[in-house]
């Protein structure tokens, strides 16, 4: 079906059909049944549901005269050897419920329409609708029912499940288009995932990995199921990354990822690697009394807002000696096992800190991501999950392209830092520019083959 936007040059819009008919008075009589509540708008036998059945029959009927070469009732057509020859019956699903339509068809069976083709069953966007409600996290389940509660159409949970599938080559493109040769912040951080495996439900981290590029614009790079631990699962991502075309990282922001180390240090070897602060401070909190934990959060603050690593050191020493320090020997351990992944931003001034001190460039994502699948009990496997997370980053990041067009197009209206600073993909990092000379200044020979 066309949409108001199809086919704009050359004919009219659909709000300049709808402003013609009204000014003609044409809708009328219609305004007035169903004000009357003579005529329903919507569901089974309502007129939106008519005027897409007149719509579609019509354009059917056409189709067969341009195939048939003759009018209906044009008395030449008795003269020629294929005539008309009736219709058959056939349901479609569509947006606003399911349409009975009339199929035309030819004596001689060679009519073949390519409005509603052969073997279709679903119009009108329908199967982006149902995409589009998976993606917002509904169930299968849940999709059914919904589409029979609204618009009265009733779609098999094995056809549902089939139309959310057909995404899955695109998945597959996008999990391996070809990457930018350098990118200078790398940031990676994961979700919990209940996934089957064999007869049970285990727990599996989807890794999400956010690029920002040379022009501080934010990408999400992939996202991959962690089936084995440690150094090996890290080596195939990194890999991967590299055959698509990665040839250079200078910095990756992560929360301490077991045998990621290695595998950076082994794909590209001068990378430094940075573990995120607020990662950090949680996991030193974890077994911290309630009540002192604003006295610990006061002396870390000490350790990571120092302006050289060696005074965060010297912070950290006093911290032990210190009587909190001595009753919370798990804090102190956690930042000393922690010590050399946590040190490198030190080295940098405060507008490259701020970006790479923690993973929260993508935490409002997996804030996000985190909602849609809370309503899944497990997914059959693997590549389900990834499919409704890469669904599911999409439709955010559809959302939110819309929030920075608004904002672009209200020139009156304040910018709203907060918001933007929340965008993720194609969104640009705050002080990028600032951040971007110091990197310059700190890593000529790898930075001007690409500036310059």
């Amino acid at each position: 079906m066309l949409t108001p936007d199809d086919d704009k040059t050359g004919s009219e819009s659909a709000a300049d059909v709808m402003a013609s008919l009204r000014s003609s008075g044409a809708l009328d009589e219609v305004m007035a049944k169903i004000d009357a509540g003579q005529l329903q708008i919507t569901g089974e036998g309502g007129f939106l549901q008519e005027m897409v059945k007149a719509v579609l029959e019509r354009g059917l009927n056409t189709e067969l005269t341009s195939h048939l070469g003759y009018d209906k009732g044009d008395p030449a057509g008795r003269l020629l050897p294929n005539a008309r020859n009736g219709t058959s019956a056939k349901t479609v699903a569509s947006e606003v419920g399911d349409i009975e339509l009339a199929i035309p068809r030819d004596r001689d069976g060679t009519f073949t329409p390519t409005l509603i083709p052969k073997g279709v069953r679903r119009i009108g966007g329908l199967d982006e609708m149902i995409i589009s409600l998976y993606a917002n996290g509904m169930t299968i389940r849940d999709i059914e029912h919904h589409l029979i509660t609204t618009i009265g159409t009733e779609i098999s949970r094995e056809t549902i499940s089939k139309i959310t599938d057909s995404v899955l080559d695109e998945v597959m493109i996008w999990q391996k288009r070809p990457l930018d040769e350098i990118y200078p912040i790398l940031f990676l951080d994961a979700i919990q995932v209940k996934i089957r495996d064999g007869h049970q439900v285990r727990n599996k981290a989807a890794h999400i990995a956010v690029g920002v590029d040379l022009d501080g614009v934010k990408h999400v790079l992939g996202i991959w199921v962690q089936a084995t631990e440690g150094a090996k699962f890290w080596a195939g991502v990194c890999a991967e990354l590299a055959n698509r075309g990665v040839k250079d990282v200078l910095i990756a922001c992560t929360d301490g990822l077991t045998g990621f180390d290695d595998a950076i240090s082994a794909t590209w070897k001068n990378t430094t690697i940075q573990t995120c602060t607020v990662h950090l401070i949680r996991a030193s909190m974890r077994f911290v009394a309630y009540g002192e934990r604003k006295k610990i959060a006061a002396e870390l603050r000490r350790i990571y807002t120092a302006p050289t690593a060696e005074a965060a050191e010297d912070a950290l020493t006093a911290f032990k000696e210190s009587e909190l320090g001595r009753r919370h020997p798990h804090t102190v351990a956690t930042w000393d096992n922690a010590w050399e992944r946590f040190i490198p931003f030190l080295a940098f001034p405060p507008e490259l800190r701020k970006i790479i001190y923690t993973t929260n460039a993508i935490e409002s994502l997996n804030y996000q991501l985190r909602k849609i699948i809370k309503n899944r009990g497990h997914f059959p496997n693997d590549q389900a999950a990834v499919k409704l997370l890469w669904l599911a980053i999409c439709n955010i990041e559809d959302k939110r392209a819309r929030e920075r067009a608004k904002l672009a197009a209200d020139r009156t209206r304040p910018r709203d830092g907060k918001m933007v600073n929340r965008l993720v993909e194609g969104a640009s990092v705050n002080g990028w520019k600032q951040a971007l000379a110091t990197l310059v200044l700190n890593y000529p020979d790898r930075l001007d083959p690409y500036i310059n």
